[in-house]
């Protein structure tokens, strides 16, 4: 397998971070320009649930999809409501009545989709929280890892059930870290940096109590079984790029969210 990188890309007048050699599985995480929500939202808010216009969220999500190159309908929409939990999704049919109920499922509640079904995209929404995306040969996941998920080994669960799914090793999976409020800039509790150093050791703790999430986020993965040499972190830093990102913390808790999206865009002949 490849090394897994990130680099920019534009489309659409969208940019996104993605890793063109990820084929079969299409993905990206989405900067905020190029929509057309406005105000704190400005622009390319892709999040329901943050105050916007939901017609200009639902027009931002199909300039998404088709800036990544995603053809079907955007209907076909898989998009959880999230919980900072670490339940998983597992979508592996693409019939419209299997599809209805993953949707239904996603909407109750959950911060990670597993998916191998083709044609399905799946977005999850960010404004600090870590963004991660697994690819393999035969399928993908999409996880929402904030400190809940993070010290939940959440990306360790969907790592599990996308090695059962798709029928690979953890070997046979690339990560990819995106666009997430950075360890420098991530002040937290004594408490909780005391409780990650527990679970994680003390490479996660910075000074100053600084948490470095990637730090906890590669060490679960490579516990969980992966290369090193398989997960690939951008290093950008939310609260530092507010032009380019949105930051919770940095706009004062009000501001649109930026996304993973992820779709197979190739499907295996029988």
């Amino acid at each position: 397998m490849s090394t897994p990188t990130l680099r920019e890309e534009t489309a659409g007048g969208l940019t996104f971070l993605t890793d063109p050699e990820a084929a079969p599985v299409r993905f990206g995480f989405t900067e905020r320009a190029g929509g057309v929500s406005e105000g704190p939202w400005a622009s390319l808010n892709l999040g329901d649930a943050c105050g916007d216009d939901p017609e200009a969220v639902a027009e931002n999500r199909t300039r998404a999809l088709r800036a990544l190159g995603y053809e079907g309908e955007p209907s076909r929409l898989v998009n959880p409501k999230q919980v900072h939990g670490y339940k998983v999704l597992v979508v592996d049919a693409a019939d419209a009545a299997h599809l209805a109920a993953f949707q239904k499922e996603a909407r109750s509640g959950l911060d990670a989709v597993v998916c191998t079904a083709c044609g399905i995209p799946v977005l999850l929404c960010y404004a600090d929280c870590v963004p991660v995306v697994l690819t393999a040969p035969r399928g993908f996941a999409v996880i929402h890892s904030g400190w809940r998920g993070t010290i939940a080994k959440i990306s360790a669960k969907a790592l599990a059930a996308l090695c059962q799914a798709a029928d690979v090793a953890p070997s046979d999976v690339h990560a990819y870290i995106g666009p997430h409020i950075a360890g420098a800039d991530y002040e937290v509790s004594r408490e909780l940096l005391d409780r990650f150093e527990e679970a994680f050791g003390a490479g996660v703790a910075l000074p100053e109590r600084h948490l470095d999430l990637a730090a906890a986020i590669e060490s679960t993965l490579l516990e969980a079984g992966m290369d090193e040499g398989s997960i690939c972190d951008c290093g950008i830093s939310t609260a530092q790029e507010t032009d380019r990102f949105y930051s919770y913390r940095a706009s004062g808790g009000t501001c649109g969210r930026h996304g993973a999206l992820a779709f197979i865009e190739t499907c295996a002949r029988p």
